[in-house]
């Protein structure tokens, strides 16, 4: 197997983008980009003024974040699949 074979992300078998993850890295990923979204919901509920425009821009860049991670990371990169082995 080869190092770009080895992904932290399984590819989707149906559709376009990454499936859940394969490898430890991607599950620390995505159990960080959940505690984002948790401290964000508890920042709006702190302050909804201040919290949630700054809320919303954490949040942005954090999804974007994990979908340039994932993509990258993904065994064989993203592109649509319509449920072959490939």
């Amino acid at each position: 197997m080869s190092k770009e074979d080895q992904g932290w992300f399984a590819p989707k078998r149906y559709g376009y983008g990454a499936g859940l993850p394969i490898a430890w890295q991607g599950w620390a990923l995505l159990i960080g980009y959940i505690a984002i979204a948790l401290s964000v919901a508890l920042l709006i509920e702190w302050d909804a003024e201040i919290g949630g425009a700054t809320g919303f821009a954490i949040f942005f860049v954090a999804t974007i974040a994990l979908m340039y991670i994932a993509k990258a990371k993904t065994r064989g990169g993203w592109k649509w699949r319509w449920g072959g082995d490939d």
